[in-house]
């Protein structure tokens, strides 16, 4: 039963990103697929994948709230005159999102990082980067975010890698100093545990780094993921683009990559070593923005519509199911509001966020009215 409700939930996020590709909205729609699926159904409890300390009683009662649409709405809020340039419009672009126990972590297009308290629902604090020579309208952009209870990491398209503490208003550190020359831009950046990874595209052979988190030391350079789609590397410095790929970290200490033609898994426990790899191409490709992962599984979403939840470390479908075939969905619900155009969107197990092209960032809390 538990599980059936999880996995219904995916069909709300399923519908939500068919419904706005109807719209029109097809490359950014795309987003809203694998990132809320995978916050529920990719987690959704069987035998061998385990509640953990979760009561059944919550794990089950937030899920029948995303299946029903029972939650709360809020708009969050900032000042747009709190820019560094209050006349580049692209300042108030959000570009990516991510969830904390505690905050909301919105990254901008001029490399600033807001946080917004999902208690108070209030705006916290601004983290603003170190900047350098200016390579691309789009180079400062944030293009992936770690956040821990007391730690920020972002990363921004230019290479440069920032940590933060969380709970305080000292500038963030630069840890890393980005060579985008060299190594191509780092169109996405993620971590877990003790690694962080970045993708990068526009320079062959080096698709990948892997640090240590605790040391930032580098541990490997290298992989030819991306070397595809080099020039579209290049692209998104200037311009808005297609997703140009993605990668996560799993539970189990490996690293699951795609871009829209190919997917990698590799062990970080065994660096450089390849664990498998598929080739999309006869299947129109992956629809990169829907790619995610949740604890030891990935979702994953081609071009003909076929979505799947699989383990990362055998690739085992745990289930599937379709997203644009008539008569094989089930239409649960539509958000009532209006998001125009979205940018970028987040999930757990308690909360959506979403950050629209008119500069509003929204959040629903499917878990408010259980406290």
């Amino acid at each position: 039963m538990v599980r059936n409700v999880y996995l219904s939930v995916s069909y709300v996020a399923v519908h939500l990103a068919y419904r706005c590709a109807q719209r029109g909205e097809q490359s950014r729609a795309r987003i809203l697929f694998g990132t809320v699926s995978l916050a529920v159904s990719g987690a959704a409890p069987t035998s061998s994948m385990p509640l953990g300390e979760r009561s059944i009683s919550t794990a089950t009662k937030r899920p029948q709230n995303f299946r029903s649409g029972r939650a709360v709405h809020f708009a969050l809020h900032f000042d747009p005159a709190d820019v560094d340039d209050p006349t580049n419009p692209d300042s108030l672009i959000c570009r990516c999102l991510a969830l904390s126990d505690r905050y909301l972590a919105c990254g901008f297009a001029d490399g600033a990082v807001r946080l917004f308290d999902l208690t108070t629902r209030l705006h916290a604090r601004t983290f603003r980067p170190q900047h350098h020579d200016r390579l691309g309208r789009f180079s400062r952009a944030v293009s992936g975010i770690i956040i821990t209870a007391a730690r920020l990491v972002f990363a921004t398209l230019d290479g440069d890698i920032h940590v933060a503490a969380v709970n305080n208003n000292a500038n963030p550190r630069r840890a890393r100093l980005g060579e985008v020359l060299s190594d191509g831009a780092l169109v996405d950046f993620t971590g877990r545990g003790r690694w962080w990874v970045g993708l990068y595209a526009g320079l062959p052979g080096r698709a990948f780094r892997v640090w240590d988190g605790i040391t930032e030391e580098p541990l490997f350079e290298g992989g030819s993921l991306t070397d595809p789609e080099a020039v579209m590397g290049w692209h998104t410095l200037t311009e808005l683009t297609e997703f140009v790929g993605r990668v996560r970290v799993t539970s189990q200490e490996s690293v699951v990559a795609c871009t829209s033609s190919r997917l990698v898994v590799f062990d970080l426990r065994n660096l450089g070593v390849i664990l498998r790899e598929e080739d999309f191409t006869n299947r129109r490709g992956i629809l990169v923005g829907s790619f995610d992962v949740c604890n030891e599984a990935y979702v994953i979403a081609d071009g003909r519509g076929n979505a799947s939840v699989r383990r990362a470390d055998t690739s085992e479908e745990v289930c599937g199911f379709t997203i644009e075939q008539p008569g094989r969905q089930e239409y649960l619900y539509s958000f009532g509001e209006r998001l125009g155009e979205v940018n970028a969107l987040v999930a757990d197990e308690r909360h959506v966020a979403a950050a629209s092209g008119d500069t509003n960032i929204h959040l629903w809390d499917f878990g408010a009215q259980l406290e």
